[in-house]
């Protein structure tokens, strides 16, 4: 009787000590087991931020976040006074030079031209004039009438006379053909400057309208309506989202099975877990200062990590995908 109690006893204990070292054996295998090492990277896609050379107000924005873009759209219109007074500031200066321009080519004025001729005339009548009366001073110096001295000074007056109808012939003879060859040259460069003035203003003033160079998707919009912007201040963010890769950070340890055009099986935990498939491109170092950790005690070398670039290969995922989701590699 005894004994039997005994077993009774002894069985149920050692079936509950086999059952606490099963479970003990169970957690301990599924607790020691290493855990599955994932590496974990994100979407990005090529952004480019749009600005403007001209300092201003923005005027009116166009597009708001999120909205796709095509190349040559008007993104945004800034309001820059200061760049219409300069406009009129060339266009005058523009004018002027014109002016100037068109009195060279054209020359001295009819009047100025009658003018000078009726002096030539006048000089040619004062050699006629003094011509004659040399003849006569030395007529009467041959005969002995009139001293030396006067037919030197008639000689003077008609060397005189003919000067003055030459220096009178050469300003007839100017003011009929005009300004100089330099003159009109000179003239024609200022033309050239003030429109090369105007041309560098209206290209200030098409940049107050600022145009998407590439089609796209609006990613941010920095200012409002209404606030000052300075030069080369950004406006907004354009994401071309047919340009998308995947990027990750990975230890050099876990590059053995990351060659360069091998084809990545991810998942996206935004979709998910669904499968989606990148091309690495791209393999680089990114630096001691993204060393990740000491190998040995000792710290004798270090596990670097680099970056590694990968193209989407499945296309038909390219709408569901959006910067910033997480993409996961699981070794």
């Amino acid at each position: 009787m005894t004994d039997n109690k005994q077993r009774n006893i002894v069985f149920p204990a050692f079936l509950l000590l086999l059952g606490v070292i099963a479970v003990v054996t169970i957690v301990g295998f599924f607790m020691l087991r290493p855990a599955e090492e994932i590496i974990q990277g994100q979407i990005e896609v090529t952004e480019y931020r749009v600005s403007s050379k001209v300092p201003g107000r923005i005027k009116e924005l166009r597009v708001s976040e999120g909205q796709q873009v095509q190349a040559g759209d008007t993104l945004a219109v800034i309001e820059a006074p200061d760049v219409a007074a300069k406009m009129e500031q060339a266009k005058a200066a523009e004018a002027a030079a014109q002016a100037q321009n068109a009195k060279a080519l054209k020359g001295a004025r009819s009047e100025q031209i009658q003018a000078a001729y009726e002096m030539w005339q006048k000089a040619q009548a004062g050699v006629a004039i003094a011509t004659k009366t040399h003849q006569r001073v030395q007529n009467l110096y041959d005969q002995g009438v009139v001293p030396a001295q006067k037919l030197d000074e008639a000689t003077a007056q008609r060397d005189a006379a003919i000067a003055t109808q030459k220096a009178a012939e050469a300003q007839y003879n100017m003011a009929r053909n005009g300004a100089e060859r330099e003159d009109k040259l000179a003239a024609s460069a200022l033309v050239d400057r003030a429109r090369g003035a105007v041309a560098e203003v209206e290209s200030y003033i098409n940049e107050t309208y600022l145009i998407a160079p590439r089609a796209g998707e609006v990613s941010e919009i920095f200012p409002k309506a209404g606030e000052l912007v300075g030069t080369g201040a950004p406006i907004m963010n354009i994401a071309e989202m047919g340009d998308m890769w995947a990027s990750f950070a990975v230890r050099e340890d876990f590059l053995s099975s990351m060659n360069m055009g091998a084809v990545l099986e991810t998942v996206v935990p935004a979709l998910n877990e669904e499968k989606v498939r990148f091309k690495i491109t791209f393999i680089k170092n990114m630096g001691t200062y993204a060393a990740w950790k000491a190998t040995k005690t000792t710290g004798q070398y270090d596990l670097k990590t680099f970056e590694v670039k990968a193209t989407l290969v499945d296309k038909d995922k390219a709408q569901k995908l959006r910067p910033g989701m997480s993409v996961i590699i699981r070794k």
